[in-house]
């Protein structure tokens, strides 16, 4: 990498010397508000080109391809490889065993995850955003991005058990995410244990743990190391307005980036 902007999001994991990651804030880039500065998403109303210029931006610093996605709140996972580098397809999440091409996802509120294996051979990011971690029958993206991970690591012919870890970016924090009695409804009704990260909040509404849920979701699939977000409030996307974009708090939002990559 050459010189990231100091105010972006190193993560401080043991992840192979071949595996980096970084996750943006809202700082460093060109776009006028409210989408100041470091906007990259395409798609909330911000001008193109100083999109295009932000995403060069991250592209530059990080010396390789960031893959953008097209999220839709869903579980569908994308395998990026050389010859399909193209940003634009619909998933929201993505894994790769190939260098240069960094798996992306874009947040302003929902949780990035990122994945890579203890050998360095793969690495993989997911958008969980409530819908997506929950998924259907209680099955969502984390899920299906560890059954790509591993499904790849057949393709590899990888023959030794493979340990993966994970890295919680920013996210809305456990006092700032407020919801209904469907959400929580949602986690519960597949796994129990999930009650203990909604805490009541007035009348039929509930504070919940994002990155708390994910833990859950994530020890249950296997995935024991599990770094960066812990649920305090400089990860809080809501209650740090000037590093962090948020939908919730804002409405009219940028969107900030978790990538990691193979050198």
């Amino acid at each position: 990498m050459t010189q990231l902007h100091p105010d972006w999001l190193v993560p401080q994991w043991p992840a192979p010397a071949c595996v980096r990651s970084l996750c943006t804030t809202r700082t460093g880039g060109g776009s006028a508000a409210p989408w100041n500065s470091l906007n990259l998403g395409t798609h909330v109303g911000d001008d193109l080109d100083a999109v295009l210029h932000n995403r060069q931006v991250v592209q530059q610093a990080i010396v390789a391809r960031p893959v953008f996605l097209e999220q839709v709140h869903g579980h569908q996972v994308a395998t990026l490889s050389a010859d399909q580098p193209d940003d634009g397809r619909t998933a929201d999440a993505a894994c790769t065993t190939q260098p240069g091409l960094a798996c992306t996802v874009m947040v302003a509120d929902c949780l990035p995850v990122l994945l890579c294996d203890t050998q360095g051979r793969m690495v993989a990011a997911a958008h969980a955003g409530w819908r997506g971690l929950a998924g259907l029958d209680g099955s969502g993206v984390l899920q299906a991005t560890l059954e790509s991970f591993r499904a790849l690591a057949r393709m590899e012919h990888a023959q030794e058990a493979m340990e993966i870890i994970a890295w919680l970016g920013p996210c809305i924090g456990p006092n700032a995410f407020e919801v209904g009695d469907e959400v929580r409804d949602a986690f519960v009704a597949h796994d129990s244990d999930a009650a203990r990260c909604f805490k009541p909040y007035g009348q039929a509404k509930w504070l919940a743990d994002l990155a708390g849920l994910a833990r859950q979701r994530l020890k249950a699939l296997g995935v024991h190391q599990v770094f960066g977000n812990d649920g305090g409030s400089e990860w809080c996307t809501v209650g740090n307005p000037s590093r962090f974009f948020s939908h919730r708090r804002d409405r009219i939002s940028g969107r900030q980036a978790a990538c990691i990559w193979l050198e």
